[in-house]
């Protein structure tokens, strides 16, 4: 989720649940080993688990971003092997790199050998004209020989010909029955299920036949889609905040953030969708889309913003 799940997001969707798995957005290893640490692998210890994410295709450089990663203190090292964007092939990483199961599976090496903290991949069924189980078969079988257990499985084929990244998330037709095969055959391996997932229901029914679930931009859209996940999936038995509650939260962070000099605009993008559904929600979008961006914006803008919105109890949320 490239531009998306940046610190201030993860930080956000921490305080909804605190037992979801975060992802970092894709960051490329040339950028973790050359560019700005501070800008771009910066987090907040409340993020934990929290699993960066790398694109590239080069072992040695992965393997030097990826201990990189781990010294800073992620929980995981990912293998982004699914995006399909036209910039990211020209670099000869993500979705096309699914042609090439050899050479990620010496990137996934290395990357293990560099570090003590679990290394995963995520990556589609296959690309273009492959065929699907066939190609995912092949690919998990190089991939899996490293010893790598753990597998993200966006249940799509990337066709990087002929379709955009945004139609690849939703035009390919999305054959779920593959990632539970692919279970069922590797029964070791730890696999979890993306795409196309858009509630814990659906969640709840894909983990009777897979080891986790992921879900991204319906979580991006309706944030507060995590909610529940803490009681349901982890038996956690801590009261849900309420909306208003995971806001006000917020609050102290904006604050300090604003002293070290980042927009208000940075931090409430993320927010836009917590009230998703909920009377009073087009006036909040309304006013921190308006106003959030201001200079000198604080935290007063999400003070006005949480005031469209009529209260409700942690009860009634849940």
């Amino acid at each position: 989720m490239m531009n998306w799940t940046d610190r201030h997001c993860r930080y956000f969707l921490r305080l909804i649940s605190r037992q979801a798995v975060l992802y970092t957005e894709m960051i490329t290893a040339d950028a973790v080993r050359l560019g700005d640490r501070g800008r771009l692998l910066a987090f907040d210890g409340a993020e934990h688990p929290v699993v960066l994410q790398l694109g590239g295709a080069d072992p040695v450089g992965l393997a030097e971003a990826a201990k990189i990663g781990a010294d800073l203190g992620f929980d995981e090292i990912n293998l982004n092997v699914g995006c399909p964007s036209d910039r990211v092939q020209a670099g000869r990483f993500g979705a096309c790199l699914m042609a090439e199961p050899a050479l990620v599976a010496r990137c996934i090496d290395a990357m293990q050998r560099a570090v003590d903290v679990p290394v995963s991949v995520k990556h589609r069924l296959g690309i273009d004209e492959q065929e699907d189980w066939p190609a995912l078969c092949d690919f998990v079988d190089h991939v899996a020989a490293t010893g790598c257990r753990r597998f993200i499985v966006h249940a799509r084929k990337a066709w990087l010909k002929g379709l955009s990244p945004k139609e690849n998330r939703d035009v390919p037709p999305l054959r779920y029955e593959l990632v539970y095969a692919l279970k069922e055959r590797w029964p070791r391996l730890e696999v979890t299920i993306n795409g196309g997932i858009t509630s814990l229901d659906q969640a709840v029914e894909h983990l009777r036949h897979v080891d986790g679930a992921m879900l991204g931009r319906a979580v991006y859209e309706n944030p507060y889609l995590l909610a529940d996940v803490d009681r349901r999936l982890f038996g956690d038995g801590v009261a849900v905040p309420s909306r208003h509650e995971v806001a006000e939260a917020l609050l102290p962070y904006i604050e300090s953030e604003r002293g070290r000099g980042t927009p208000l605009q940075a931090m409430t993008r993320h927010m836009l969708g917590l009230f998703s559904g909920q009377r009073g929600a087009r006036a909040y979008r309304r006013c921190l889309s308006e106003n959030a961006w201001r200079e000198g914006a604080g935290p007063e803008i999400l003070q006005a913003a949480l005031a469209c919105v009529p209260r409700e109890t942690p009860r009634q949320a849940a």
